[in-house]
């Protein structure tokens, strides 16, 4: 992490006052929480519509912070303290970060897309750290505030930084890659969450290949070669990177073959190699997440024969696929962290073709920020679930009826169930579950779904 005197910060990024008298204290990584300052640590307050962190700056240094920023606008600050006056702390964090990443050797590997995103990094990261000394997006710090702070968290020795950049709107993604500048870039795929606020699935595409904006002179870019958004708008890109792509399809730069699925993971093999890999991961559609991190992994010189060894002891971030068991016995997967109408569907088709289980339970949740047609990607959502394949189907949320009523069409009426309240939804849920049983818990973040997981265990 970030290690400077505060002489050196003061060359690094621009201060508002003569902080000379405190030129020889040394401050090591940044923290924006004053519940969880480290020894050391620059304190970064915000000043927010309902809250000030400024009003926290004295007792983060008495907690141990070396120093604190101080935005500009802000009165009476405590000059008798190690403070450094900014013009707004959030720039002056942005802007340290980028004089930080200029300073330090490390290669990036850019990550961003409607879906797979997150899992994705834990793959690229695993796989990359077969031979490098590696360091990763932690959590969900991939936006204007949380990139900087992965920044400042590197390492002077760390290699390569495998970076989840994520957005809400136009100009966001392109920020956080200039300030990254990344070797190689992955785009995952083109969803439709973020409709609320781009409008089109054209309009996503756009906004995710902003990545390509920060890639260094000679890079890569990998995308996923199925979309035909993004096909067709690299189609004109005329850049130094080259282009690669995966996907399903034999047009692809690589593909998968052979895929065999259990409750555990999946068995696959590629059109590149005759090694057979296995990733401990559920769901084809984590294959295909697996095979852009291969060609991140393969471009940085990780041979693919070595591969299966950073698949081994892959360990994904909390709430993604996570497969747990009940207190009855049954099976239970826990990808309540995030959900679109492309990743809903991909986790429905794994259940239903998912073999070893006589009973097979779907308890999803709304889908957000799907804008004007969120109803109709809900419903169609529901239609699509085999009914010769799931027994039951719960919902949950005001959105959640509509998938219950497209459920509707393909399964007695009696199987499927729509909730506003959790509790009378587990209540329903645990007459049906036994050891025999597997439940998918899916919906976006904000439905807390993982509740219903904690009532299970």
């Amino acid at each position: 992490m970030i290690k400077k005197t505060l002489q050196e910060i003061a060359q690094m990024i621009k201060i508002e006052n003569d902080v000379s008298s405190f030129y020889d204290t040394v401050i090591q990584g940044v923290s924006i929480d004053s519940r969880k300052i480290g020894q050391g640590n620059l304190f970064v307050p915000f000043k927010g519509e309902n809250s000030d962190g400024h009003r926290f700056v004295e007792d983060a240094i008495g907690k141990g912070a070396a120093a604190a920023f101080w935005q500009k606008d802000v009165p009476n600050p405590p000059l008798h303290l190690p403070i450094l006056i900014v013009e707004d702390t959030l720039t002056a964090l942005q802007e340290l970060a980028r004089s930080y990443r200029d300073e330090l050797k490390v290669k990036v590997a850019g990550i961003t897309g409607s879906n797979g995103k997150t899992t994705t990094k834990d793959m690229t990261a695993n796989l990359l750290s077969l031979q490098y000394k590696v360091q990763k997006t932690e959590g969900n710090y991939n936006n204007h505030i949380g990139l900087p702070l992965t920044i400042l968290a590197l390492e002077e020795d760390t290699e390569i930084a495998v970076l989840e950049m994520g957005m809400s709107g136009r100009g966001e993604i392109d920020f956080l890659t200039k300030l990254a500048r990344p070797e190689a870039v992955i785009i995952t795929n083109i969803g439709e969450s973020h409709l609320q606020d781009l409008g089109s699935r054209e309009g996503i595409a756009e906004a995710k290949l902003e990545i390509v904006n920060g890639l260094q002179e000679n890079g890569l870019v990998i995308y996923y070669g199925d979309e035909p958004l993004l096909d067709g708008k690299l189609k004109s890109y005329n850049g130094s990177a080259s282009l690669r792509t995966f996907g399903r399809t034999g047009k692809n730069d690589i593909y998968p073959m052979d895929i065999e699925q259990n409750d555990s993971g999946s068995m696959f093999r590629i059109n590149v190699s005759s090694e057979k890999f296995y990733l401990p991961v559920l769901g084809t559609h984590n294959v295909l997440n697996a095979l852009a991190a291969m060609i991140a992994a393969s471009h940085f010189g990780v041979p693919y024969e070595k591969m299966n060894e950073g698949f081994a002891s892959l360990k994904l971030t909390n709430m993604r696929m996570e497969l747990l068991e009940g207190k009855n016995g049954e099976k239970i997967i826990n990808d309540a962290y995030n959900a679109s109408p492309t990743s809903m569907n991909a986790a429905v088709e794994l259940i239903a073709n998912l073999p070893g289980y006589k009973k097979k339970i779907l308890v999803l949740g709304d889908m957000l920020e799907l804008g004007p047609q969120e109803e109709d990607f809900h419903y169609s959502t529901g239609k699509s679930v085999d009914g010769e394949k799931v027994d039951y189907v719960f919902t949950f949320g005001q959105l959640g009826k509509f998938i219950a009523q497209g459920a509707k069409e393909t399964l007695p009426h009696e199987r499927v169930a729509a909730f506003t309240d959790k509790q009378p939804l587990i209540e329903e849920l645990k007459k049906h579950v036994d050891q025999e049983t597997i439940v998918l818990v899916k919906a976006s973040r904000g439905m807390k779904l993982e509740d219903v997981v904690t009532a299970l265990q």
